[in-house]
């Protein structure tokens, strides 16, 4: 058994993301002390070297958790997809090694840009993505992106953020109160119209997100103010408990 310092120690990830991961049921501790310490075992390890493995394939927290969680979930294939991503970025960084000790012996840029071509990572990483994002969820968020521009994305996602910075500017009254309630539906009914359907189960665990810690938190901080994201959780809470 690990402690959580010791696991971040030994993978690069912070305390703090350890904790969110915890809180959105990502990867659980394997055991709680009395004292309430977190310890890791060796399947635990597994797990996060997985999770790991999907956010290098920019898998959203929610997905990856909804695929390690799936009874069809393929242990053996992600790992030869790991195997298979790292050798793709050895490659490409040992490229990039070549031209620049070559710039370096020679003084001479030969304007070779075959090194900077990420079009092998690029594609391994879609027929990843293809494989694995095969959830009912994802497959309708791709769905109603599909014929979405850029910009259109990038409005989407800021109404979503506006949506949270109607939630700071009631934060500091009750979370079961009138407007807090009416924001969780009108939160709930943005994510089904133009992400997925967002059923009380979805919508309680992207609460944890929410108010869990972590870079969504402090996004969400960063838009309606501090303790926005834990008021938004509890609201949500609140709001599902009643249903």
């Amino acid at each position: 058994m690990k402690t959580v310092k010791e696991v971040s120690r030994l993978s690069g990830v912070s305390v703090r993301t350890l904790h969110h991961y915890d809180a959105i049921g990502l990867l659980k501790p394997s055991k709680l002390t009395e004292a309430g310490y977190r310890l890791y075992d060796n399947r635990a390890l597994e797990r996060l070297q997985l999770i790991l493995l999907y956010r290098e394939l920019r898998f959203p927290l929610e997905q990856i958790r909804e695929i390690l969680d799936s009874p069809g979930f393929d242990r053996d294939l992600a790992l030869r997809q790991q195997i298979q991503l790292l050798q793709l970025q050895k490659e490409h960084l040992e490229q990039l090694l070549d031209l620049a000790c070559s710039i370096q012996r020679t003084g001479v840029n030969r304007m070779d840009f075959s090194a900077f071509d990420t079009s092998k990572l690029d594609d391994y990483t879609a027929r990843a993505r293809e494989a694995w994002g095969n959830t009912g969820a994802y497959r309708e968020y791709e769905e109603k992106a599909k014929g979405r521009s850029k910009e259109m994305e990038t409005m989407v996602g800021a109404q979503l953020m506006d949506i949270f910075r109607e939630f700071g500017a009631i934060r500091h009254q009750t979370p079961d109160c009138g407007e807090a309630q009416a924001l969780v539906r009108k939160l709930q009914d943005y994510l089904t119209k133009h992400y997925y359907t967002c059923t009380p189960e979805i919508l309680l665990g992207l609460s944890q997100m929410y108010g869990g810690g972590g870079e969504m938190t402090e996004n969400i901080d960063r838009t309606g103010g501090d303790g926005t994201g834990a008021f938004a959780q509890r609201a949500i809470e609140i709001y599902c408990g009643q249903l």
